[in-house]
């Protein structure tokens, strides 16, 4: 007596190969990979908010975009690609707002350095109006 006819056998390769390599597939699918271009983007913004000099006149900014960058390090360790992507995302934002409040905060000291000028310019016009 067969207990395994050699037809069913036959048959039976086939799915094997295929949950296997299902099976190989979803074990490859669930170590997704680190979210490099984030992390790149991100720590590229925080360099040029430095260079900018972010650390004057938004620093609250800008160490917030170096917090959320640890933060974004630590959950690609953990595996947790999307939350690193997300935080990557969120750093990359915050230093972007540190280089838009320095460069605010320079023209306005611009606006303010030219103003009195202004100013001083008409103080002695007021004075050479006086003399004649």
């Amino acid at each position: 007596m067969n207990v395994f006819p050699a037809d069913k056998v036959n048959h039976r390769i086939p799915l094997l190969i295929t949950l296997a390599l299902a099976a190989l597939l979803t074990a490859c699918a669930s170590a997704p990979l680190p979210p490099t271009e984030s992390l790149n983007a991100a720590r590229d913004t925080i360099s040029r908010a430095e260079q900018a000099d972010a650390r004057q006149y938004a620093g609250a900014e800008l160490e917030e975009a170096r917090v959320q960058l640890v933060m974004a390090e630590k959950a690609v360790v953990k595996e947790s690609m999307a939350e690193a992507d997300q935080l990557a995302k969120q750093s990359r934002v915050a230093a972007l707002l540190a280089m838009a409040r320095t460069e605010a905060a320079k023209a306005a000291e611009i606006n303010r350095e030219m103003l009195r000028g202004a100013d001083a310019l008409d103080v002695e016009m007021g004075r050479q109006g006086e003399q004649k």
